[in-house]
Order: structure tokens, then C-alpha cells, then sequence
């Protein structure tokens, strides 16, 4: 991955630490350890002073549905539109802390820390303690996953809230915004971190993810490109200044996800393989990804469906289901509440095909470096366990 990366993007010098120089694939360019107990000397910065509203900012590297990284190209503009707008800046001035708890190889790393950065706020970067950051912040931009994994007590200071990602349960929704300014946003990298955000209450009927950001639109699709009604299901693609420079060194991939904007009559929209509705009054509910409606039996199942009715079961925090084959269904919940109460949830507001043949209950459900649910090792579990059922059988 190291070595893809660095020959797509041409880079030419790679910072590391030094205890890690070792294990760097060769032909990276040039390596310079980074000896974090020293001060930097002061240089002279060389270069233009300035960078363009269409120069890129960063470049980062997504995992990409064939296993090879896509490099999405962010530009300062981008950048601009949701840092310097609310809700995006989400009231970062200074005198505000902002914890930095998340993966800097993931794009809302660059929310907590380029936001601080451009207004004035203070970032707060964790050791290995989260929840110890999380309780000296003013302002925490997390996944779902990690969120869940904060006692909200523990944080008096917190003022505001932000989660994206993958789906937000309504009771951690609740539970949060009742001390805080709470926004449930989303948005793929390709959108610049989010592109959708509105402050959620406790007594709200839905959980959206919000309404567009400032300057930025979200079309409802059908398969023909055409707008679909106020509560159609369809696919979200987004347009206006959020939508990216594309997939560096990858033009054909760029023209499959990126269009011409037929609806502002000027720049792109970008497909994000999601799907949402429109309520009346113009906020987003989000479906799932496009990959993550599947068949059963021949029938159609929504996986965040299936995984909303057992989060419904009283003690259950977080629940993924996952589809085995094209027959079954499997549930995974945490903490370890009664797999057949969370089956019984499911049964009671969905059809019986959308209930999972197994449901295993976890202490944690695992995590990516990225803070979101490893789907992949909670498959491998299942099919092991499965496996391993039917050989004693």
C-alpha cells in the first residue's frame, strides 16, 4: 500500500519516526525520521506564498472497493466551505479545545485538526487515553463507535458533538444531545469530511443526517439520473463546493463517480453510493449504502434496518448485521445482552426473512484503525463459528 501510494503520487520525501524507518518498503524517496523529543530547527519556507482556492490541500487515500487506495484530491476550497461555515466550524473559536482522537489516515482526522487550526481553537492530541482527552474538550468529532465507548459524565466540559461515518444509534443520539449541541453528518471523503449536518434534540421524531451544508446541494436519484419525490428512496449524489478535484492518477475511475452538474448548471456531483429520502421539511434520511441493501431468499433486506431493530433491545449499545450468503443473515450486538431478545426485536418490526439466523453477542464490537465497525472480522467470526457448528454437528 505504502509503495502504491508513493509511486501514484509522486511524493518525494516521507516523514516517519525514527523506530519505524526499518520497516519502510524501499524506493519511498527520500526518508526523514522525525525525532519527536527534539525541537525542530527553523527554516526558511521556499515556494509560493500562497496556495489557490483549486490547489490541493491534501491528498488522502482511500481503502477503495478493489483493494487498491484511491488517492480523492482535496482542495483548499473545499476545505474552506466547511470549516469556515457552520455548521462545519461547529462553533471552533479560541478559547475552544477540540479533541484530535482519531486516525489521521482518516478524513475527519482533518475536521478536529485543520478546523482547530483555521479558527483559533485549541486541539488537544490524545496519547492512548481517549476518554481522557474526550473530558478536557469543548468540541469531539468521532465515529459512532468510538462515541459509544465515552462515559458522557466524565465529560462536563463538552459543548459540542459531531458524529460520521457509518450509522448513528438513536439512544447514543439522545443521550448526548442532551448535554450537548449534537450533529449526526455525513459525507464521503469525495464530499470533503461531510456535506450533510443539523443539530439533533432528544424529542426530535426522526434521526436524520441533516440538511446540506452551506453551498453545497444532494440530489435523490433514481437509476436514470432523475429526481425522485419527497420520500422515494434513492441514490444521493452531491454537488456544489463540497464535491473534490476527483481520484489522482485515476481518470477513469473519476469519470465513473464524478458527472457534470446538470441541476446547478456549473461544476460536478459526485455519486456516493448512498441511499436517502427526503422528509417534508427538507432533511435527509439515510438508508444504507447502495451495497448494503441485499437479497435474501429473493427478498430485499436494508442491513441499518436490521441492525436499528436490535439496537431497540434494552441494553444493547451497538449492533451490525452482515449477510453470510444469499440465505442468512447474521447479528452481531454488544455488550453481551440476550441474542434472542435481539432476535425477538428484529422479528417484531421487520419480516421474518430479515431475521438474522444467528445472533452472537460481543463485550466490544471491533474496530478499524479508523474508528468505524470491522465488518470483515466480525464476518470471519461468524463464518469460523458457523464452521465450526456445523463440523460438530
Amino acid at each position: 500500500t505504502l509503495t502504491h501510494i508513493a509511486q501514484v503520487s509522486g511524493c518525494k520525501t516521507v516523514l516517519t519516526l525514527p523506530e519505524l524507518v526499518a520497516g519502510l518498503p524501499d524506493g519511498l524517496g527520500d526518508v526523514t525520521p522525525i525525532d519527536l523529543h527534539t525541537p525542530p530547527s527553523r527554516t526558511q519556507a521556499t515556494g509560493p506564498a500562497l496556495a489557490g482556492p483549486d490547489d490541493p490541500a491534501f491528498i488522502l487515500f482511500t481503502s477503495g472497493t478493489t483493494g487498491t487506495p484511491n488517492g480523492v484530491i482535496v482542495t483548499h476550497a473545499n476545505l474552506a466551505n466547511v470549516l469556515l461555515t457552520a455548521p462545519g466550524n461547529l462553533g471552533m473559536r479560541p478559547g475552544k479545545t477540540v479533541a484530535q482522537i482519531l486516525s489521521i489516515a482518516f478524513d475527519m482526522a482533518a475536521w478536529e485538526m485543520l478546523g482547530a487550526l483555521a479558527n483559533g481553537a485549541t486541539l488537544l492530541i490524545r496519547g492512548k487515553d481517549i476518554a481522557q482527552t474526550v473530558a478536557q474538550a469543548h468540541i469531539v468529532i468521532a465515529t459512532p463507535s468510538i462515541l459509544s465507548t465515552i462515559d458522557p459524565d466524565s465529560c462536563p466540559q463538552i459543548e459540542t458533538v459531531a458524529v460520521a461515518g457509518e450509522p448513528c444509534p438513536r439512544d447514543l443520539a439522545e443521550t448526548w444531545a442532551e448535554r450537548a449541541r449534537f450533529f449526526n453528518a455525513c459525507g464521503p471523503t469525495e464530499t470533503t469530511i461531510v456535506n450533510t449536518a443539523d443539530p439533533f434534540r432528544p424529542d426530535d421524531e426522526l434521526l436524520t443526517i441533516g440538511r446540506p451544508t452551506p453551498n453545497n446541494t444532494v440530489y435523490i436519484l433514481g437509476d436514470d439520473l432523475t429526481p425522485l419525490t419527497i420520500g422515494e428512496i434513492g441514490e444521493m449524489w452531491a454537488g456544489g463546493a463540497c464535491v473534490s478535484a476527483g481520484y489522482l492518477a485515476n481518470p477513469e475511475l473519476t469519470k465513473a463517480r464524478y458527472r457534470d452538474d446538470p441541476f446547478l448548471g456549473r461544476g460536478k456531483m459526485f455519486r456516493t453510493r448512498d441511499l436517502g429520502s427526503w422528509t417534508t421539511d427538507g432533511q435527509l434520511i439515510h438508508h444504507g449504502r447502495v451495497d448494503d441493501q441485499v437479497k435474501i431468499r429473493g427478498f430485499r433486506v436494508e442491513l441499518d434496518a436490521v441492525s436499528g431493530a436490535m439496537e431497540s433491545t434494552p441494553g444493547c449499545i451497538r449492533a451490525v448485521a452482515l449477510k453470510l450468503d444469499n440465505t442468512t443473515l447474521v447479528g452481531f450486538v454488544s455488550p453481551q445482552i440476550d441474542p434472542a431478545a435481539a432476535r425477538e426485536s428484529v422479528a417484531k418490526a421487520l419480516p421474518y426473512y430479515a431475521v438474522p439466523r444467528q445472533v452472537f453477542a460481543l463485550p466490544e464490537l471491533p474496530r478499524t484503525e479508523r474508528g468505524k465497525i470491522d465488518k470483515a472480522a466480525l464476518m470471519a467470526l461468524a463464518r469460523d463459528h458457523l464452521t465450526a457448528a456445523e463440523a460438530a454437528q
